[in-house]
């Protein structure tokens, strides 16, 4: 037998162990979503459910409120991205293409936002926000994640929009383009593959944050997936079956998300690598 195939099918194997050890949260996260606490806690922790709960589905949904819970989320979501999309794209274009005092530093304050953890400025966005009256409140929660999420967004997009020939904007400006019909006509459509990179990371950093969610808003019809979760847990007993429900829903279409837009990201960084 030949050394080569001998080395191939150990990594093959190590691979097969290393994806089963991977899958093996999502499959315990579903199966313990379809049980009840006697078989979570039971000899039944890792086993197929003995009696498929569906019903802790119906609860988190009606009981627990997740349904309005994941449109908070999505709503907030949403609007952060598209914030974040679109205020990270012009700002890149005007730190990477246009020349005006102060652009350097400009740039280096953006920047900055890269070394500031989030929760960090959790106490001054918290005064800001109550001093403008914009807690419990969509907007409490929309603007800071897009702000906080810009720092990344230029500088994932400034490392595409280095590939992209400057002759194309000389042309346009010759053909009688303004800086509006360039950027809108020439730069976003080039720029397209990385919208997707920029897209989940802002979808990661908004839909799984907590600590903002918790401290700015206390009103049940603003609260998002992560809060609700936790008012799940009660203060003596808790049916974690239901809670189980709720992660699922919390986390499969993020799950999804990444399946059906991997392909983009790579795409992206692929094409953000190339120079012009």
């Amino acid at each position: 037998m030949k050394k080569g195939s001998i080395g191939n099918r150990v990594v093959f194997v190590i691979l097969c162990i290393w994806s089963l050890v991977q899958v093996f949260p999502i499959y315990w996260m579903f199966t313990f979503s379809l049980k009840d606490n006697s078989e979570i806690f039971g000899d039944n922790m890792i086993g197929l459910p003995k009696h498929w709960l569906f019903s802790n589905y119906a609860a988190a949904l009606k009981v627990g409120d997740i349904g309005r819970y994941f449109l908070n989320s999505l709503f907030v979501t949403g609007m952060t991205i598209l914030i974040a999309v679109v205020a990270s794209l012009m700002a890149t274009y005007a730190l990477q293409r246009m020349e005006w005092k102060g652009r350097r530093f400009a740039n280096g304050f953006f920047m900055l936002g890269l070394t500031v953890p989030i929760h960090a400025a959790i106490l001054p966005v918290f005064i800001i926000l109550s001093k403008l009256k914009m807690t419990n409140s969509y907007q409490a929660l929309i603007i800071p994640y897009a702000a906080f999420a810009l720092a990344m967004s230029i500088l994932i997009a400034s490392s595409f929009i280095e590939g992209i020939p400057k002759e194309l904007e000389e042309a346009a400006c010759i053909d009688g383009c303004n800086i509006y019909q360039i950027f809108f006509k020439i730069i976003v459509p080039l720029m397209k593959p990385c919208l997707s990179t920029i897209a989940i990371f802002v979808f990661l950093q908004a839909w799984n944050e907590l600590m903002f969610a918790v401290t700015f808003i206390s009103n049940s019809d603003y609260r998002t997936l992560p809060v609700g979760i936790q008012t799940l847990c009660g203060s003596y007993t808790t049916d974690w079956g239901p809670i189980g429900a709720a992660l699922v829903i919390a986390t499969f279409p993020t799950l999804l998300i990444y399946i059906f837009m991997s392909e983009k990201i790579q795409e992206s960084m692929a094409a953000g690598a190339v120079k012009g």
